[in-house]
């Protein structure tokens, strides 16, 4: 079963978050965390790679807390994925070939590697201000449905 990993999951929802917060200044991972229903112990295992990767900002203080380095727009799930999860990649002979002495003649390596390609484009496609267009839409059929 391909799936992606708690932390995976969990580093798109932190990233959704400061996404939604855009704006109105740093925003502390207690706040995150309850918002979100994730450990603040567990996010402070995210911070570091995405700050390094240079997706977030941190400031420290009273008033610290965690910024996007880029407007919503510019980060994709494929951004944070990759950094998090490691390069999309089916099977380890499609990334190196090298791996397997049939790399140049086999097909179904020709079939992971264009699945891997395509769910990478479809991470790439999905930015975190599409995220918030979506989470609006939800919002908006909620209220008119009450």
């Amino acid at each position: 079963m391909l799936k992606l990993s708690t932390k995976g999951r969990y580093g798109v929802r932190l990233m959704f978050d400061l996404a939604l917060h855009n704006g109105q200044g740093p925003v502390s991972l207690r706040d995150i965390a309850t918002r979100q229903s994730i450990s603040e112990k567990y996010l402070w295992h995210l911070i570091p790679p995405l700050r390094d990767a240079g997706l977030i900002r941190s400031s420290r203080g009273v008033r610290g807390g965690y910024v996007l380095a880029h407007p919503p727009s510019q980060i994709s799930l494929k951004d944070i994925l990759d950094v998090l999860e490691g390069r999309i990649c089916l099977v380890d002979c499609v990334a190196n070939p090298s791996l397997c002495p049939r790399s140049r003649d086999c097909i179904p390596k020709d079939i992971w590697r264009d699945v891997s390609q395509t769910i990478s484009r479809t991470f790439d496609s999905f930015t975190l201000e599409k995220m918030i267009e979506k989470q609006r839409s939800v919002q908006e059929a909620i209220n008119y449905a009450i």
